[in-house]
């Protein structure tokens, strides 16, 4: 049976809702991560050495890494689900699968941890200047990139039902995490089609069996 090492709002979620689609069984080990610096415990290097969820156990396979495990699943017990199948669509898929973590992650977690640099015990005297950093950086990088990945995928999802096509595939599991953890940065009246494109997404029963397992991701 697969063991999926599974750490609290993390990347793993999407893994639990791929397993749930494909119907494997599976068993769910839950990793909590330090109360105070926010980070994965120590036991999850014991399994992978850089100590990082998600990380799937398949007799004496052990896999890191989302895309990575997501073509394993696929590979060993797909059977063709969640592919793409025209020509046009492989080419989207590859480009999405690696899209997610690739180009639209890094600035997302920029984003995350300069917000929390306000919060962090640092000198009183600090703060102001740390505050300043901040904005600077959110305001003249951060800011400007993610709205372009944003109108991108607007504009991507204007012309396609699912990321592919007409029908959803792995590569909208794999996009599901960075978009739904940046739904806050989103709004009606410039990402009108990501938001559909996420209503989809939670309406599908692999999804909802996710959300029962591990509960729903916080936003950013």
């Amino acid at each position: 049976m697969i063991t999926l090492h599974h750490l609290e709002q993390s990347r793993s979620q999407r893994i639990v809702w791929l397993l749930e689609s494909l119907a494997i069984p599976y068993q769910l080990v839950r990793h909590q991560r330090d109360p105070k610096t926010k980070l994965a415990p120590q036991a999850l290097k014991q399994v992978h050495r850089l100590g990082k969820a998600p990380i799937i156990e398949d007799g004496d396979m052990v896999i890191a890494e989302s895309g990575a495990i997501i073509e394993y699943l696929l590979d060993s017990y797909g059977d063709g689900t969640l592919m793409p199948e025209t020509a046009r669509e492989k080419g989207l898929y590859r480009y999405w699968m690696h899209y997610a973590e690739g180009s639209l992650m890094p600035p997302l977690v920029m984003s995350l941890i300069f917000s929390k640099i306000p919060e962090s015990p640092m000198p009183f005297f600090i703060r102001p200047l740390a505050r300043k950093l901040m904005k600077g950086v959110s305001d003249q990088f951060l800011a400007p990139q993610l709205r372009d990945h944003f109108a991108m995928i607007n504009h991507h999802l204007a012309e396609h039902t699912w990321l592919c096509g007409d029908n959803m595939t792995a590569a909208d599991i794999q996009m599901s995490f960075p978009l739904l953890a940046a739904r806050k940065q989103l709004d009606a009246q410039h990402h009108a089609h990501i938001l559909r494109y996420l209503e989809q997404v939670e309406q599908q029963p692999g999804y909802q069996n996710a959300l029962c397992v591990v509960g729903p991701l916080k936003t950013l």
